[in-house]
C-alpha cells in the first residue's frame, strides 16, 4: 500500500475546508468528487459508513469528520507547521479551540438552521447553553488577535475560521468586527485562494438563459 493520500468531496460540502487544509499541506493529493446521488452507494459507505464527505485516505488509513482530518493532516505532515509541537503548552489551545468548533459551534449554528432553541429552563443541559454564549466565546478568541492560537497560523484557524466566516455569510453569526477582520486576514491566504478557486470551478454549472 502507498501512502497516495485521497480526498473524497464535493464542492456543496464541508469538504471545502478540507481543502484549504490540503493545500496548506502543500502534499500531492487525487480528488474523488462524491455526487450526493451516489454518496450511500456500497462503494463509498465503504469509506465511509455515514455516507458523507468529506473523508481521506491516506495508505491504509482512512479519516472521516472535518475536524478529525484537519488534525490528522497538521500531524501527519509537521513540515508545514500547522500545529503547535506535542511538548508545546499551546498544543492545550489549539485543541480548545479546533474541538470547541467541531462540538459546540457545529451543535449550537444546526440548531439554529433548524429552528430550535433551547428553552431558558433547559440551558444547563445543552452542551453549548446558546448560540449567544457560542458566538461570545468565538469573539473573545479573535478579538486582537491575527491567529487563534499563539502568533502563528494553524488547522485550529482553518476549522474554526471556517466556521465564523460561513456563519457570517449565512447570516448564523452577527457580522462583528473583529469576526469581519480575522476571517478577512485568514481568507486572504494564499492556499485559501487557491482551495475557493478548485471547489468553485467544480460547482455545477447554472444553464444559461
Amino acid at each position: 500500500m502507498t501512502d497516495e493520500l485521497v480526498f473524497y468531496t464535493n464542492p456543496m460540502s464541508r469538504g471545502r475546508i478540507v481543502r484549504w487544509m490540503l493545500e496548506e499541506v502543500g502534499q500531492p493529493y487525487r480528488t474523488e468528487l462524491i455526487d450526493y446521488a451516489t454518496m450511500k452507494d456500497a462503494a463509498y459507505r465503504a469509506i465511509n459508513p455515514m455516507a458523507k464527505v468529506p473523508a481521506i485516505r491516506h495508505g491504509d488509513v482512512v479519516v472521516t469528520e472535518t475536524a478529525a482530518i484537519c488534525a490528522y493532516l497538521a500531524d501527519a505532515f509537521p513540515q508545514a507547521q500547522l500545529a503547535p509541537a506535542p511538548t508545546d503548552r499551546l498544543r492545550g489551545t489549539y485543541y480548545r479551540w479546533l474541538f470547541f468548533a467541531a462540538g459546540p459551534v457545529e451543535a449550537a449554528a444546526t440548531n439554529k438552521s433548524l429552528g430550535f432553541v433551547p428553552p431558558a429552563d433547559r440551558r444547563a443541559s445543552v452542551g453549548y447553553g446558546s448560540l449567544e454564549e457560542v458566538v461570545n466565546a468565538l469573539e473573545l478568541a479573535v478579538t486582537d488577535r491575527e491567529f487563534i492560537v499563539g502568533d502563528r497560523f494553524t488547522a485550529a484557524d482553518v476549522y474554526t475560521g471556517s466556521h465564523i466566516a460561513w456563519g457570517m455569510q449565512f447570516g448564523t453569526f452577527e457580522r462583528r468586527p473583529a469576526f469581519e477582520r480575522y476571517a478577512a486576514g485568514i481568507m486572504a491566504r494564499p492556499a485559501a485562494v487557491r482551495a475557493r478557486a478548485i471547489d468553485d470551478a467544480l460547482l455545477p454549472q447554472k444553464p444559461a438563459t
